[in-house]
């Protein structure tokens, strides 16, 4: 049973590699499963043993290049000094990321994939375990989660647990700053606008961060 999980995962890996490989060579537009099948060396019809559909696995091969977002937004959360700080830094360090990858970032947080996407991902950290190194315990349970509503407001109870801000903001801040992002990451992923990514960023973040000044978030916690 181990040799048969052994050489499951060997051939997972074959195919997942060769989709990196056509993204990085020629873009995610561009990926075929004639193109996996003849860089992997096999043929189209045995990558249909191993994965259901082409989304999986160009979700798992966008995966392979999230490792600079992993690897940067806990460097990013560390600088803040509180909850509200923090929250802001994850979004900043997001948007980075996303705006300058933004095919990538839809393959992996957008893109429709059935009913459990969240067993991709705990497939996919199963299979590339290294790319959790250094990722304290409380943000590695983030990034097991696929939805962005839930992501972001897992920070903001944090918030909402040291006295930052009420029950009722956690739920309209994480709606306004969603809806903020998708805005500009949409107009960013069908051309609608010539902004750069940094100018992207910065727009988006003066948004964010008015939402949360204008939900009076900049307090201190209350006493106890």
């Amino acid at each position: 049973m181990k040799k048969k999980a052994i050489q499951l995962s060997r051939m997972w890996k074959y195919f997942v590699d060769a989709t990196a490989e056509i993204i990085e060579e020629e873009g995610l537009e561009n990926v075929t499963i004639r193109k996996i099948a003849d860089k992997a060396g096999y043929n189209s019809a045995t990558i249909y043993n191993y994965f259901s559909e082409i989304s999986h696995l160009i979700f798992f091969a966008s995966m392979k290049f999230m490792k600079s977002y992993t690897d940067e937004v806990a460097t990013y959360i560390e600088k803040g000094s509180d909850p509200i700080e923090k929250y802001l830094l994850a979004w900043e360090c997001f948007c980075q990321h996303s705006f300058q990858k933004p095919q990538i970032f839809h393959a992996v947080f957008i893109m429709d994939l059935g009913d459990t996407p969240e067993k991709l991902l705990q497939d996919y950290y199963e299979t590339y375990p290294n790319d959790l190194i250094n990722i304290p315990e409380d943000l590695a349970s983030i990034l097991f989660e696929r939805n962005l509503t839930k992501r972001g407001r897992s920070m903001l109870e944090v918030a909402f647990k040291e006295g930052y801000l009420t029950e009722e903001n956690v739920h309209s801040i994480n709606e306004l700053t969603i809806l903020v992002w998708q805005g500009m990451f949409t107009n960013i992923i069908n051309n609608r606008k010539n902004y750069d990514a940094q100018e992207a960023v910065e727009i988006v973040m003066n948004y964010i961060t008015e939402i949360v000044r204008n939900a009076n978030l900049f307090c201190m916690p209350s006493k106890k």
